[in-house]
């Protein structure tokens, strides 16, 4: 049998997805002597790696949870599931737009008021136009960010009858063949601000785009705007958003992320992220991060990082294989080539990414790469990590 690699889960992984392991994947309660960990929400930004720790999957698309640059220094691939619970979202989204459009839950805590009135379906009669809402259909939806998720909201809101808006200067090129050709793709946000009568966002949080739904964007919206957000709540700017349903400019606020700001606050719709927990969407990231952590661990390849570039050398068939973490820097790949040629080593294969900062070099040789060889990779300046795959 081949080596035996460790893994720890920091949270209840779908069992469907840990049957993937084979044979040679053992699960420890013992965190430090992990090589793989798999997670899903638990916080990992105080925790101390151990040197055992080679990978980390995250069971799920977002990762503000997990340190990647630290994780980057140390050589520790990050991944994510992108799209194996895009359709749970996808349902939930438009869920929301149905709710906030109709007023349903206004309509169900009316009926909750009246479950003692032995009249309640007169009184219903009378009392339904308060909660009449608007269709959907022939509406214009906006859509920020076109990734997985936001492709597949598209694609059905087109089918339901919407004039569809999708903003995504990054648009993948996956993602562009998926989506529906009568997609109208705007190359300027306040297109959608300034034309869309329901706006829902699909975008990472970062820098750049937290709280990019501000006072200012608000402001540029058509009066009664619907705003959704499933993705996460830091890209609102909640309290503009609050003073915009006080001011009768959003007519409602969607959010998956309760919170003190929204809970229970008129206009809000808040939910309790219920997002990607389907018993679907939990069984197909547990399934796409265990596979992405056997062929890493067995194979060095690198696919849905986050925090390094994708690698792809497949299976290993020569006598060694290398992966190196390394700085983006010049004269790299020379000092790597020549540490193997010093020693008559011939390479057969080389593949070198990069993404951003850091860069990934797998190399394939004919002999067996010994701990000299390894010492001597470490201790070239802008190594981060050397590890033997085989």
């Amino acid at each position: 049998m081949d080596a035996a690699f460790k893994y720890h889960c920091l949270n209840p992984i779908a069992k469907v997805g840990l049957d993937k392991f084979k044979d040679n994947f053992v699960k420890t309660d013992n965190v430090e002597e992990a090589e793989g960990i798999l997670v899903r929400s638990a916080s990992m930004h105080e925790m101390t790696f151990s040197d055992k720790l080679l990978v980390i999957a995250r069971a799920g698309a977002g990762v503000n949870n997990i340190p990647l640059d630290i994780c980057a220094q140390k050589g520790i691939v990050v991944f994510n599931t992108p799209g194996a619970n895009a359709n749970g979202v996808k349902e939930l989204v438009i869920a929301g737009m149905l709710l906030a459009s109709r007023d349903v839950v206004g309509g169900i805590n009316w009926a909750l008021s009246q479950k003692d009135n032995p009249d309640i379906a007169k009184a219903a009669e009378k009392e339904k136009k308060k909660f009449a809402g608007t269709e959907i259909q022939d509406k214009k939806l906006g859509i920020i960010g076109l990734g997985a998720i936001g492709v597949k909201v598209a694609n059905v809101a087109k089918h339901m009858g919407m004039e569809v808006y999708g903003y995504d200067p990054y648009v993948s090129v996956d993602a562009a063949w998926n989506l529906s050709r009568d997609v109208k793709h705007v190359l300027n946000v306040d297109e959608i601000y300034e034309n869309c009568d329901i706006i829902t966002i699909h975008v990472p949080l970062m820098d750049a785009t937290k709280g990019m739904i501000n006072k200012e964007a608000i402001d540029k919206m058509k009066d009664g705007v619907i705003l959704l957000n499933f993705a996460r709540d830091l890209l609102m700017d909640e309290k503009a958003v609050l003073e915009g349903i006080k001011e009768g400019k959003v007519r409602k606020y969607v959010s998956d992320f309760p919170n003190p700001t929204t809970a229970g606050q008129e206009g809000c719709i808040v939910i309790p992220h219920l997002g990607a927990s389907t018993e679907e969407s939990e069984d197909n990231c547990a399934k796409m991060a265990v596979k992405e952590m056997m062929d890493y661990l067995e194979n060095g390849n690198i696919k849905n990082s986050v925090n390094y570039p994708n690698c792809d050398m497949g299976v290993c068939v020569k006598a060694g294989r290398v992966a190196i973490f390394h700085k983006n820097v010049t004269n790299m790949i020379a000092k790597f080539t020549s540490t193997f040629g010093d020693k008559g080593i011939n390479i057969s294969d080389l593949t070198n990414k990069s993404k951003g900062e850091v860069a990934y070099t797998m190399l394939d040789v004919e002999t067996a790469v010994t701990e000299e060889i390894v010492k001597t990779l470490e201790n070239i300046e802008g190594v981060f990590r050397v590890r033997v795959v085989k």
